[in-house]
């Protein structure tokens, strides 16, 4: 239900509070913002985790407290689970699944993707700005590496993932699509969603550190060539860099391993 404009003034808040059955000290109430400190200790992990996505929430640690940082491992597990991030090694998942949720077999081994559209991996990463964070989901092709849908929000709630994900649907329909075993993908309304499409669905086995290596190199090329070179004072504005370095990495940015090609001549061809 949409909140009524509260500065009308044929509108008492007691009366608009009545309205919508909730307190009135709820009218008043505006989100704590996050302090420097964690803001600072969050953008650092984001830099480690990227740069060595095999570290776990240990070797995070240590290395923060080699920089000065004084933290224990249990507020750099907080940290990284309100992040979604998890490191690859082997050891507890910091983005674990409701015990509900369906776990699917992981459906690559021995499989090189032939063609595009065969498979598609989704993962979410953890974009800064001066003062908090978004998060940013995206289906990847794993044959070309194009970037076939993307969203960002300001929290880690499910909706704009799903809507990433039926928009990517909208264009056309992988074989499989991977992922890793985090809640938003063994999810019911995930689940449902890639079943009603005919979609296979894999999920990463624990430890693997090469099933999602095409995805995490993206996350890698974002951020040293786009994000960690710039300051995003608002959603607006980091939303917009990172759609237009998106679009440069699909039609304008060669890649070695596709023989120098585009994402998208590779995965655009007739």
């Amino acid at each position: 239900m949409a909140l009524v404009d509260w500065e009308n003034p044929e509108l008492t808040l007691k009366t608009q509070a009545e309205l919508l059955s909730i307190n009135r000290s709820n009218l008043y109430y505006k989100p704590v913002e996050p302090s420097l400190e964690e803001i600072t200790i969050k953008h650092r992990i984001d830099e480690i985790y990227t740069k060595y996505p095999f570290y776990g929430s240990r070797r995070i640690t240590a290395q923060l407290c080699r920089e000065g940082f004084c933290i224990n491992r249990k507020a750099v597990q907080r940290h990284m689970r309100e992040m979604g991030i998890a490191g690859i090694c082997p050891g507890p998942s910091l983005s674990k699944r409701r015990m509900e949720h369906k776990i699917f077999p992981y459906l690559l081994r021995g499989i090189n993707p032939g063609y595009p559209n065969h498979v598609w991996g989704i993962d979410i990463t953890y974009i800064r700005l001066a003062r908090g964070w978004m998060y940013l989901v995206a289906l990847i092709d794993w044959y070309s590496h194009y970037v076939v849908s993307w969203g960002m929000d300001q929290t880690l709630e499910i909706d704009f993932v799903l809507k990433a994900v039926e928009q990517a649907l909208m264009q056309t329909i992988p074989v499989i699509l991977n992922s890793d075993q985090g809640s938003h993908f063994t999810s019911s309304q995930y689940i449902q969603v890639l079943q009603g499409a005919g979609v296979k669905i894999s999920m990463d086995s624990k430890g693997r550190a090469i099933d999602n290596v095409i995805t995490e190199r993206l996350w890698r090329n974002l951020k040293y060539e786009e994000v960690y070179l710039n300051e995003y004072t608002t959603p607006r504005q980091a939303r917009q860099r990172v759609g237009d370095y998106l679009n440069f990495y699909n039609h304008e940015r060669p890649h070695q391993s596709l023989g120098y090609q585009t994402p998208a001549e590779v995965y655009l061809l007739p």
